[in-house]
């Protein structure tokens, strides 16, 4: 049975949504930078988008989602924390606050920063752990840009809130009473608060500042946050705590520990509603406050009913017709939970932190922030350069501002923050495919030259990056030594810990940036490149046909068992084994040619019990925990190193296989709130469900390269950019597709019969209609060698291997 929101807002709440929609959508689209769509446009196919988008998806079993209210890719994620270290966890009955940032699907505490939270009477704790209330999913309601909640202590308060780009509106609704708090929290956060300052300004106005650190690990690089939060009434009176002790009629405290202050009105009379609007800004107190005077004039109404439309708008670039009404609630979803990163990270005037902790100026772009690279490389980026390629252009500049200003490129950036976790060399990949996608004209020569500073050299001793950790015996030698005890130089991951993944990233790496290198006419730099690409073969195992990390002297390492094997990062030698997207021909061949490689795929997805029991399967045969890396010799459909594996089988000759695998997995993604696969990762999971719904992949990462299997909906719509995409649309159409008639049995590319099972983004970019015939039984079509996806190492990139429509 599927789960959905058992409330979305009394007729008092639709009333309020239909008073000033129009100058809420305007206030909003100038905010985003950006027109709101008209609400005929909004209605177009029957139904609003936002209605099938459900956010409490992935708020159980460590899917780390958020229900709370943002914009596309808004600064602000205005959300409830129950206690959960990521946030906000379905199981949880209290509420403790709801606070001003978030990232949905992480695996570590960060943001939280201000909670805010509404009681009544006397403070008699300022701890939020201690004064949350207790609450009930039947009187709790979300939807993009919407959250409500009625909670069930201090006498039943209604607390509503939405958001723009760079603040959060929120709307209480106290019983009568005389003392009705809201209550600030500076000092409590979901990562570590090192210090917070927090002042009222006036009878209507409180400003704060958070400073923290300690995302996955003690310490690291600290970041700072600014509010103001403004008031709709003034204050009947308020005060301030420092610990445990509150003062009265105090307008400042700051320093570590529990810090913060409350504000008091009288809600006896017939208006119990006090609504508060809360900017942030990265820079100072005047950021954030020429944000509120920006975005935070109009109504708690207008601005909900401007986040709907926003994300109406960025919803309706991807239409989909047929399929049930799960897939089409868990297929908006999870559009929309790959649109909420990465974030704004400038105010309205345009400045921003770098990561040089200066002020800068953003000209000619919008400077981004937020970057879970190791994840969103793989998916997350490539469906982003497709809808919504001005974004991705901007991100990939911001990505250039950090190695101008900071130094290095980064590995995952947390607001004006390296924090180094994860291994590898993600940025190499995320910025080609930026390249490959048309998205960096003007740009390419200086992508290039910081991308060939990080993947030739390591940063300085007392750079706070770690960057490719390994690089000098790595180029030297062909692979990364593992060395599980050797001390770290810096906080966050070591590249040494992990020597057999991160051999693997860089080499996947190294042929992304050959390619971007070749195209670019640095013709020395390509072949270098491409010879790294080749550094996976270092680390096999012809006893074991495995990939095994090696130590300094050569020596491979760790348990023979490739399921029980060390040094791969949040995964085993069987899952990392299909992550040679660069050489999947040379794979084969390794591995004893495409029989012999097809029976190691079978086996890693149980696949002949797959074929009778697909969900059954992947829920329970597939690794079925949450964080359950290790150990295992099964497909992890829940973890990023493996994504790629269900395309692999395109290279043995047997797509219909891809597609067997594909939609057991896609059975996983349900409308529900243990609907996701593990974490999310700033929605790299949501991304892996939109593309392999549509039917298109990318399997080689870094690349313009898309992998085909059978659409789950009858019909694809994207509406594209022009400056990008001068078709403007694409329509992907496979008549009949049902879970039964699943395969494919042709395919047809702008009316041009295709046998080969991949396509480019020039095909795209051409307004090819892509037409797939499904049927029931797997057929001839993309099993014969030069069907396969190209390999770089074998010069067959898309560019010289030519269109596949043969054109």
């Amino acid at each position: 049975m599927s789960w959905t929101p058992s409330h979305r807002g009394g007729p008092r709440g639709r009333m309020r949504l239909a008073t000033g929609a129009a100058v809420a959508a305007a206030l909003l689209g100038a905010a985003l930078g950006g027109t709101a769509p008209s609400a005929a446009d909004a209605a177009e196919g029957g139904e609003r988008l936002t209605d099938l988008v459900n956010p409490f998806i992935g708020t159980r079993d460590e899917g780390n989602t958020f229900p709370g209210a943002a914009v596309p890719f808004g600064m602000v994620q205005l959300s409830p924390d129950t206690g959960h270290n990521t946030g906000y966890d379905w199981d949880d009955s209290r509420i403790r606050g709801f606070s001003a940032v978030h990232l949905s699907g992480v695996g570590c505490a960060v943001g939280g920063d201000l909670p805010v939270m509404p009681t009544t009477g006397d403070i008699t704790s300022t701890d939020n752990a201690v004064y949350a209330s207790a609450f009930s999913h039947d009187q709790e309601s979300a939807s993009p840009g919407r959250y409500e909640v009625r909670l069930a202590d201090h006498g039943g308060i209604t607390a509503e809130l939405t958001a723009t780009a760079h603040t959060g509106h929120q709307r209480y609704t106290f019983p009568a009473t005389g003392k009705a708090n809201v209550l600030l929290n500076s000092g409590q956060a979901l990562h570590k608060v090192t210090d917070s300052q927090i002042t009222v300004l006036d009878d209507r106005t409180v400003a704060a500042t958070v400073t923290g650190n300690g995302f996955c690990r003690k310490g690291g690089e600290p970041y700072t946050v600014h509010t103001v939060t403004r008031f709709d009434r003034p204050f009947t009176s308020y005060g301030t705590w420092d610990g445990a002790r509150v003062t009265d009629g105090s307008t400042a405290s700051g320093g570590a520990g529990r810090r913060g202050a409350y504000v008091r009105f009288d809600t006896t009379g017939r208006d119990r509603d006090v609504e508060a609007v809360t900017a942030i800004s990265y820079v100072d107190q005047e950021g954030a406050a020429r944000n509120l005077e920006a975005e935070g004039k109009s109504s708690f109404d207008a601005t909900a009913a401007a986040a709907t439309r926003a994300w109406e708008d960025r919803l309706g670039r991807v239409r989909v017709r047929g399929g049930s009404q799960e897939q089409r609630r868990a297929f908006h979803s999870a559009l929309y939970r790959s649109l909420l990163h990465p974030n704004i990270g400038q105010d309205v005037d345009g400045r921003y932190t770098g990561w040089d902790r200066q002020v800068h100026q953003a000209q000619g772009f919008t400077y981004y922030q937020n970057w879970s690279l190791w994840d969103t490389y793989r998916t997350q980026a490539q469906l982003l350069a497709l809808i919504a390629p001005r974004e991705s252009r901007d991100m990939a500049l911001s990505l250039l501002r950090v190695d101008e200003q900071g130094g290095w490129l980064p590995k995952w950036g947390y607001g004006t923050a390296e924090t180094n976790i994860m291994t590898g060399d993600p940025v190499t990949p995320f910025l080609t495919n930026a390249y490959q996608q048309g998205l960096l004209k003007g740009h390419e020569e200086e992508v290039y030259r910081a991308l060939r500073k990080n993947a030739d050299g390591v940063p300085p001793k007392d750079s706070p990056y770690v960057g490719r950790e390994g690089n000098s015996h790595y180029q030297r030698e062909g692979y990364v030594p593992h060395d599980a005890d050797r001390e770290k130089d810096k906080v966050g991951d070591s590249d040494f810990h992990h020597g057999g993944s991160a051999t693997l990233e860089y080499a996947l790496a190294d042929a992304a940036l050959a390619e971007m290198a070749r195209d670019l006419g640095h013709t020395e730099d390509a072949e270098r490149y491409a010879a790294r690409g080749q550094s996976y073969r270092n680390l096999f195992d012809g006893s074991t046909g495995f990939f095994r990390p090696r130590n300094a002297d050569g020596v491979f390492i760790g348990a023979e068992d490739p399921a029980k094997s060390e040094g791969f990062h949040e995964g085993t030698g069987w899952q990392y084994l299909w992550m040679v997207p660069q050489d999947l021909p040379g794979l084969v061949s390794l591995l004893g040619g495409k029989e012999a490689t097809e029976r190691r795929l079978d086996a890693f997805f149980a696949y002949d019990r797959l074929r009778t029991d697909p969900e059954g399967t992947a829920r329970h045969v597939w690794v079925g925990g949450p964080y359950d890396y290790y150990n295992q010799d099964k497909y992890n459909p829940q973890n990023e190193p493996d994504l790629i594996a269900p395309y692999t089988y395109l290279a043995t000759g047997s797509p219909g296989k891809t597609t067997d695998v594909v939609r057991a997995a896609l059975s996983l993604f349900t409308d529900a709130p243990d609907g996701i696969t593990g974490n999310d990762d700033l929605g790299t999971m949501s991304s892996w469900t939109v593309l392999s719904s549509m039917g298109i992949f990318p399997v080689f990462p870094g690349t313009d390269v898309w992998g085909l299997s059978t659409p789950v909906f009858e019909q694809v719509d994207l509406a594209l950019d022009r400056n990008w995409y001068p078709s403007g649309r694409l329509r992907i159409t496979a008549p009949g597709a049902s879970d039964a008639a699943r395969y494919v049995r042709s395919v047809r590319l702008g009316g041009k019969d295709l046998t080969k099972t991949w396509i480019t983004t020039a095909d795209i970019r051409a307004g090819r209609d892509l037409a797939f015939r499904p049927g029931t039984q797997p057929s001839k079509w993309g099993t014969h060698a030069a069907d396969a996806p190209p390999s770089a190492a074998y010069g067959e990139s898309p560019a010289r291997a030519g269109r596949p429509d043969g054109s």
